[in-house]
């Protein structure tokens, strides 16, 4: 079992940066993906991208060159990194960390960020 705690959310202004973390209890180096979703209230969790054990990052498409995924195994960490946010952006972003494929993840719990003058 993995515990994963998210950190980094809050408030920032259209056009800002925000760092997430997401800190695992135990070692993540062997997961095969971890990366990050978000869910706005009445909606599913949408996908925002991964990182795989091989370092190979997958964002979705209206997010690249903007949002970045990266996993830090000496420090069992993984980060999004969110420029030039837009207020659309505006959700609770969720980390996992999958074992193998076709396992389920484990979730954190969740963090809040909002994007607003």
């Amino acid at each position: 079992q993995v515990q994963l705690v998210e950190s980094g959310g809050g408030l920032v202004q259209p056009g800002g940066s925000l760092r997430l973390s997401c800190a695992a209890s135990g070692s993540i180096s062997s997961f095969s993906a971890v990366g990050w979703y978000r869910q706005t209230p009445g909606n599913q969790r949408e996908v925002v991208g991964n990182v795989t054990k091989g370092g190979n990052m997958n964002i979705v498409d209206s997010l690249k060159g903007r949002f970045t995924v990266s996993r830090d195994n000496a420090k069992n960490t993984v980060y999004l990194q969110m420029n030039n946010q837009k207020p659309e952006e505006t959700s609770v972003y969720y980390c996992y960390a999958r074992r193998r494929l076709l396992y389920a993840p484990y979730w954190g719990q969740g963090t809040q960020v909002t994007v607003s003058s």
